[in-house]
């Protein structure tokens, strides 16, 4: 074997290697999981410290905030399962009592604790369709 092919051997391994390191490193980081709440909470030790996108309803009548704050602390429910959320910011017009909510953080055993600017809130009476509204209409007045 020559002296050329050992070289090239050996930088090939070292650029294979380093460019799979970057790659693990980089893709570890940035994994985030999107998932129910029931599919959490079934097995929420599972789950703690891990990176979240946390998809259920805003539970009636939970919502808190701190006088004098912006810390707020409200309850969401997906399919008879239910985690206390904590957050602290400002959050969307649409967030309110039975709103769909995506919520980006990290479940603890105190809770899910969101990021900031890690409440995405739906409001789906805007996407509804009106009642009778349906394909094409013919009128004549």
């Amino acid at each position: 074997m020559s002296q050329k092919a050992v070289k090239l051997g050996v930088t090939s391994l070292v650029l294979v290697l380093a460019f799979g390191g970057l790659l693990y490193s980089t893709l570890s980081e940035g994994t985030e999981y999107y998932k129910h709440v029931d599919e959490v909470m079934t097995n929420p030790e599972a789950w703690h410290g891990k990176r979240l996108q946390l998809h259920g309803f805003v539970v009636p009548g939970s919502i808190m905030r701190r006088p004098d704050t912006l810390d707020w602390q409200f309850k969401v429910e997906n399919k008879g399962h239910i985690v206390t959320a904590s957050y602290t910011g400002i959050v969307p017009d649409t967030f309110k009592d039975e709103a769909e909510v995506v919520l980006k953080g990290a479940l603890t055993p105190d809770g899910f604790h969101v990021q900031n600017d890690g409440v995405m809130a739906k409001c789906p009476s805007k996407y509804e369709p009106r009642a009778g509204a349906g394909g094409a209409t013919a009128g004549t007045r």
